[in-house]
């Protein structure tokens, strides 16, 4: 089991719940701009914001933009140490950075000293596209065991200074090397880690990329906290990390939709059916009383009627007509332009 560390409150690592988080896009120093973004992010379900900190005015906007926050905020930082010391006098509640190109070994200590008095860890943050040029060179290019060596040297050099509150994260956009990369640290460290496929891209392939490599990830238990990336609004991010989560079995869901992939035996318009179901709960998902209600739509009388019968309320459709059952009961018989409306009401009776 990890290590636990405290981030605003959201506690990551030592069995504590897998938090998603994810980051703003826009401009921090447009405070009004950043605020509306991580107020979206919040009512989406992000427990952690991370916002990009590239000079001393978006530095100084996370002063105030901690105030309208009711998420704990990330400083992202690169190369200038002072960054990260004014954003932690802004009252950040965790900075990221990556040790190694930040510089001395003096300007490290003045972020680890400023972080540790003021209570917050420091995500140590290592990327594939960012790896020391004698790691490179001794790998030939980067490869999971670099990305190990990088993240466990920069831990280190806090670990010399005294400081302990971290979390560790070793990015790739190669989803087995990514994989790889945290198996290796995992094996090795008992520091929580952030996880996720870095850079994944647009949403239908970053989401593949993203439930590929994360999933995997978090079916062999490694990771206390996790980001998707998308090229994308970032609340997309969100939506999509609980899906996957949910998915897993890791998050209390409010419905778990099932349907069949039809075959030549199927003799009702069903992918127009399990669709029209879909779009109808979605926005009452969220505000249904009972939780992981599990919904079956099924095509035939082949697999149907034993997975409607497994669900909460289900259906097996015939020719033109769907067999309605609720916990394992038949209660009627619908035609097949009432299913899918029947359905969505008898959820929301739940």
């Amino acid at each position: 089991m990890t290590k636990q560390v405290n981030c605003g409150g959201v506690k990551i690592g030592r069995g504590a719940p897998l938090s998603i988080q994810s980051m703003t896009n826009v401009n921090t120093a447009d405070i009004p701009a950043a605020a509306r973004q991580i107020r979206k992010l919040s009512d989406a379900g992000c427990q952690i914001v991370r916002l990009a900190v590239p000079d001393m005015d978006a530095a100084r906007a996370l002063k105030e933009l901690k105030k309208q926050a009711d998420v704990p905020l990330v400083a992202d930082i690169h190369f200038d140490y002072r960054l990260a010391l004014a954003a932690i006098e802004s009252g950040v509640d965790k900075i990221r950075i990556n040790p190694g190109n930040i510089g001395e070994k003096d300007k490290i200590r003045q972020v680890a000293d400023a972080a540790k008095a003021a209570g917050i860890p420091i995500r140590v943050g290592v990327n594939s596209g960012s790896l020391e040029a004698d790691i490179l060179e001794k790998n030939g290019g980067p490869t999971a065991e670099g990305l190990a060596e990088s993240a466990l040297r920069n831990v280190e050099i806090l670990e010399d200074m005294n400081f302990h509150d971290i979390v560790i994260s070793l990015k790739s956009s190669n989803v087995k090397m990514n994989y790889q990369a945290y198996k290796i640290v995992a094996s090795q460290s008992d520091y929580p880690l952030h996880i996720g496929v870095t850079e994944a891209g647009t949403v239908s392939r970053g989401k593949i990329k993203s439930a590929a490599g994360i999933g995997a990830l978090l079916l062999e238990g490694i990771g206390d906290t996790m980001r998707v990336s998308l090229t994308a609004d970032p609340v997309q991010e969100v939506l999509f990390a609980k899906e996957l989560l949910s998915a897993l079995g890791m998050r209390e869901s409010g419905i778990d939709l099932v349907s069949c992939p039809t075959c030549g035996r199927t003799k009702v318009d069903l992918e127009s059916i399990a669709l029209q179901v879909e779009r109808g709960l979605a926005p009452i998902e969220e505000n249904i009383k009972q939780k992981n209600i599990k919904v079956a739509v099924m095509g035939c009388a082949v697999n149907g009627p034993g997975e409607a019968k497994d669900a909460d309320l289900g259906v097996a459709c015939g020719d033109g007509k769907g067999v309605i059952f609720a916990k394992g009961a038949i209660i009627k018989t619908v035609p097949e332009e009432e299913i899918a409306a029947e359905l969505i009401r008898l959820v929301q009776t739940l």
